[in-house]
């Protein structure tokens, strides 16, 4: 289901398009999610799935930078699983990306 949390506890799924007309219905799926970890003593890392995502603009990483930036507030990493190239491109260009850790 596209930009909502799958089974397992800390993965949101990104859409496939992570665009202007897509991150307000992302944004709420991350919050609920992060507040969903923050009861969850346990968890200390917020997954974001990109497998399916194929294409970005600058409101889609702004809202990656956001949820980073949500996520270090409750003491959460964020990860980026399976990042398209051009999601790191973008980080890489924007200087951005040393804030999440990248896995495959």
């Amino acid at each position: 289901m596209q930009g909502s949390a799958n089974n397992d506890v800390g993965v949101l799924i990104a859409p496939d398009r992570l665009i202007s007309e897509t991150r307000g219905e992302f944004r709420a799926a991350a919050l609920q999610q992060l507040d969903e970890l923050h009861k969850d003593r346990s968890a200390g890392v917020l997954v974001i799935d990109l497998s399916q995502t194929v294409d970005i603009d600058a409101s889609g990483l702004g809202m990656l930078v956001f949820i980073q930036k949500r996520a270090k507030e409750h003491g959460l990493s964020t990860v980026l699983r399976h990042a398209p190239e051009r999601v790191r491109n973008l980080l890489k260009l924007t200087l951005l990306e040393f804030l999440f850790e990248f896995r495959d």
